[in-house]
């Protein structure tokens, strides 16, 4: 049976810029992309923390230390620059494979450098 767990993830990232009429959907700083093991074109889901909008759309790259996260054509109707977003990827595996995978966690500051990298959430507790 496969499974669909999360892969990667940039948590908090504030948002640079919405481009309605830039091709693409979203770009990401190439640093960033890499440190979360998302691929160009790979189909990514973001959730607007500010709005509670969830949407999808695909990884085109930015400039490498940049810092940009553009929401680009109709995706910046979903957002406002200064948004923080999570964006995440998810990958389908098999139940052997699942029991290995660690995935790739990144945690921005509100200028999208990196607080931390981790490959584990903590148990939440009440």
């Amino acid at each position: 049976m496969q499974i669909t767990l999360l892969k990667g993830k940039l948590h908090m990232a504030s948002v640079t810029q919405a481009e309605l009429w830039y091709d693409g959907s979203c770009a990401i700083d190439k640093d960033l992309v890499e440190l979360a093991g998302f691929r160009e074109f790979e189909q990514i889901d973001i959730y607007n923390v500010d709005n509670g909008e969830r949407f999808h759309t695909y990884v085109i790259l930015a400039e490498s230390g940049s810092g940009t996260i553009s929401m680009n054509g109709a995706a910046a109707r979903k957002v406002q620059v200064g948004d923080r977003v999570i964006i995440a990827a998810y990958g389908q595996m098999n139940e052997a494979e699942a029991d290995e995978f660690k995935p790739k966690l990144v945690y921005l500051n509100k200028d999208n450098s990196v607080e931390r990298t981790t490959n584990t959430i903590p148990v939440q507790k009440d």
